[in-house]
């Protein structure tokens, strides 16, 4: 009887019971990692957060604006010469950048180069005028420990002139990564976001230049 039920169950070949394995792993993907436009989003909060640390700045500022513990004011310091020519050299920053943008939209590598270059060579004149503002300043005895106000006065220009900085390392670095590989998707997303940085900075400083350098000349 046993004999006869083995002989009715179906048999089990080593095929159907395991799967066969493949003939290779592949666990390189190969498409692109990037969300559409996720990148960009991603750098939009970015200066979200970055427009939280200056309204920060400016409020501290303007509570502290007349804190000057009996030291120099800025309407007894400040050059505004020198701070009109050191905002034009950063509005003409912008309007380099935007002809780079152009050229790289027109698939110009060489011209994207070069309006590039004039945008960082801007922007180097305008961290050299800065900082002889702040040798001239400290010369004269405000220093951000003399009082408040040029504490407050310091930090909010400083972090400003750090962020230049760091926009031209990054445009340094963009530059060499063009002439290394060209105007690849990557080299375009990171190109408008520097875009976006730098814009950013500028729309900034016309408030530096309006409530610190213009508003305390005339207080």
């Amino acid at each position: 009887m046993k004999q006869n039920e083995a002989r009715c169950l179906p048999k089990m070949s080593h095929s159907s019971a395991v799967p066969a394995a493949p003939d290779h792993f592949d666990f390189l993907v190969r498409d692109e990692h990037h969300v559409a436009n996720g990148t960009l989003l991603g750098f939009w909060l970015y200066l979200m957060s970055d427009c939280l640390i200056f309204a920060a700045l400016f409020a501290t500022y303007s509570v502290l604006s007349q804190s000057y513990a009996g030291g120099p004011t800025g309407a007894e310091l400040f050059d505004l010469p020198l701070v009109a020519l050191n905002t034009s050299f950063l509005l003409f920053s912008s309007i380099t950048y935007g002809f780079a943008m152009l050229q790289m939209q027109q698939g110009k590598l060489k011209g994207t180069m070069i309006w590039l270059a004039i945008t960082g060579v801007f922007g180097a004149a305008f961290l050299g005028l800065e900082l002889f503002e702040f040798y001239h300043l400290i010369h004269e005895g405000a220093t951000p420990q003399r009082s408040a106000y040029w504490s407050a006065f310091f930090t909010l220009v400083g972090t400003h002139g750090l962020h230049v900085t760091f926009g031209i390392i990054w445009l340094i670095t963009l530059l060499l990564q063009l002439r290394k590989h060209g105007l690849t998707v990557p080299n375009r997303r990171r190109l408008f976001c520097l875009s976006m940085f730098w814009h950013f900075l500028d729309v900034v400083w016309i408030g530096v230049f309006t409530i610190v350098y213009l508003m305390g000349s005339m207080s």
